[in-house]
């Protein structure tokens, strides 16, 4: 169950990252609406952090939490933001998502 919330926490990661580039796009009150969103995931994946690491290893959760959060950072910008895909960003994307597989795998 650690593990479910402990990725629920980074895609809440994504979440508030993702706010933060929409706020930067907005203006006025849609903006507005943009840091709340940014505040509500923020403080919903601190908190699911914050449950998880009283079970795991910390240095394992904040990696994997972080790494969540990086990819899925990076995918949004590539698939919402337009960023560019090139091969070098996708291949190390790929080796930060084997990672964190092999963290999860050599956790206990």
């Amino acid at each position: 169950m650690n593990w479910i919330l402990l990725i629920i926490a980074g895609l809440f990661e994504v979440g508030f990252a993702t706010c933060l580039g929409k706020a930067k796009e907005a203006s006025g009150m849609e903006a507005t609406n943009w840091y709340i969103g940014f505040a509500l995931c923020l403080g919903i994946s601190m908190a699911l952090l914050l449950k998880v690491t009283q079970n795991l290893p910390i240095g394992n959760a904040y990696a994997v939490w972080t790494g969540i959060g990086a990819v899925g950072t990076v995918l949004v910008g590539i698939l919402v933001f337009k960023e560019p895909a090139t091969f070098w960003r996708l291949l190390f994307l790929m080796t930060l998502i084997a990672s964190i597989i092999g963290l999860k795998v050599v956790s206990h």
